[in-house]
């Protein structure tokens, strides 16, 4: 299940706001802790010199092993944070402030944990030439000192973390409402109108993320105009050889004589294998779109197809009185795909055959070229004019063709180089035409290194 972005950041941005507040909250209670703790201490060593300054330095009048009368106060008050108590050098003591606690005697100075009425207490000792000076205070009154400022504190924290969450969310909001406009721009587009979105109105964080939808948009407008270019030329081509297959059946029709029956059968035979030979290398075509799927590249010997391709195609050689041969070595190794290698090869070859006249010949070389595997297929048919080289790979161009109605049976479609470089780009290489050692065209392809 796909998880939205807003969900997704809001729940990060949370979860670090609540560590972060844990955090603070632990280390705030940390430093509260220790502060009151030094603030409790220094007030016990202040009371504890108050009470020695009034009972020992001053020689404040008191008897001796017993506490003084309590005043009316502590009885209406209760119990006090803090005990005082004034001892002898020999452990008597000679004042407490509340006798209901009875402080330990220590002879040390400093800060002690003591048990007194069943609680534990803070005690700070100070030893005196004139006696000893203690003042106590409940841990039990520290502790709930100290958690009732922690929840002070807490309350406030708490209500800024609910302001910034808050923030947070709204941001996010604003924050992602570019996306959404980008959204609607993209849904705005059509298979008709597939211009380019404006990166003006958007944040510079989008513009990467819309450029590629540029390009994804650029692609895909060409890759409909080439469709729509050519089921048109493809409509366009197929309509003759299907009228001609039509004025081809009414010969046959009206044909009285077993003569004219046979010639207009063998037209007929000849007019549907132009139209096969044309739809199959129409369909070669759509499989060679740039959309396709990726090639199944694997490690081929060019010899070998070039030699299978030989041995299929010299039933039809030999039928045209034409010498097809393959002249292969070894070595030639490219790293393509074996289907697509194949319909190249029978390209070339096919296209050799159709423009070869009777008694000509056809040789198919494969081998290294500058370290590099190449094909070469050779004819002694008419040639291509220079001038027309380059254009005899657009699709349904055909040099010198001729009409419609004055095809031979033999005549191509305009295809078969179209595909041949289709192949070939697919597959890194490079197709050149140029003159045959024996007088005709000679096709080169030349692939990059395996």
């Amino acid at each position: 299940m796909t998880v939205s972005i807003h969900r997704t950041v809001l729940l990060w941005v949370m979860g670090a706001l609540l560590l972060g507040s844990g955090l603070l909250a632990g280390g705030s209670w940390w430093v509260l802790h220790q502060a009151l703790g030094e603030v409790f201490e220094a007030n016990l060593k202040q009371v504890a010199l108050a009470v020695a300054n009034q009972h020992i330095t001053y020689g404040a009048s008191q008897r001796a092993g017993g506490a003084q009368p309590q005043p009316r106060i502590y009885e209406e008050y209760g119990k006090f944070a803090f005990v005082t108590a004034v001892w002898s050098l020999d452990g008597a003591r000679v004042y407490t402030s509340d006798a209901r606690v009875g402080l330990p005697f220590l002879s040390r100075s400093g800060l002690s944990i003591v048990s007194a009425g069943g609680e534990p207490w803070q005690l700070y000792t100070i030893v005196l030439d004139g006696g000893i000076v203690q003042a106590a205070q409940r841990i039990r009154e520290r502790q709930a000192l100290e958690r009732e400022t922690a929840s002070q504190l807490l309350v406030p924290a708490l209500a800024l973390l609910a302001v910034v969450a808050a923030l947070v969310t709204l941001a996010l909001r604003r924050g992602l409402a570019p996306l959404s406009r980008a959204a609607s721009d993209v849904a705005a587009r059509s298979g008709e109108a597939l211009h380019p979105i404006d990166l003006g109105p958007h944040p510079p964080e989008l513009h990467r993320l819309i450029g590629a939808i540029n390009d994804l948009m650029a692609r895909l407008g060409s890759a409909l105009a080439v469709q729509r270019n050519f089921l048109a030329d493809a409509a366009h081509e197929l309509r003759t050889p299907i009228t001609a297959l039509r004025l081809q059946l009414q010969l046959l029709e009206r044909a009285g004589r077993p003569a004219e029956q046979a010639a207009a059968l063998v037209e007929l035979r000849a007019g549907i294998d132009r139209t096969q030979h044309l739809v199959e290398q129409l369909l070669q075509l759509s499989r060679l779109a740039p959309q396709t799927p990726a090639l199944h590249r694997e490690p081929l010997d060019l010899a070998q197809l070039a030699r299978a391709t030989v041995a299929r195609f010299s039933p039809r050689a030999d039928e045209l009185g034409i010498d097809l041969g393959a002249i292969a070595s070894a070595g030639a190794v490219v790293l393509g795909d074996a289907r697509q290698l194949e319909i190249l090869l029978d390209n070339l070859v096919d296209n050799a055959l159709r423009h070869t006249p009777h008694g000509g010949r056809v040789d198919v070389s494969v081998g290294l070229r500058a370290g590099r595997p190449c094909v070469d297929v050779a004819d002694t048919g008419p040639g291509i004019a220079v001038q027309d080289r380059e254009r005899v790979f657009d699709r349904f161009f055909r040099a010198g063709a001729p009409a419609a109605d004055q095809a031979g049976p033999h005549d191509g479609s305009g295809l078969g180089l179209a595909i041949v470089r289709a192949v070939a780009d697919r597959h890194g290489a490079t197709v050149t035409l140029d003159d045959a050692p024996t007088g005709g065209l000679q096709v080169s392809v030349v692939f990059s290194s395996a």
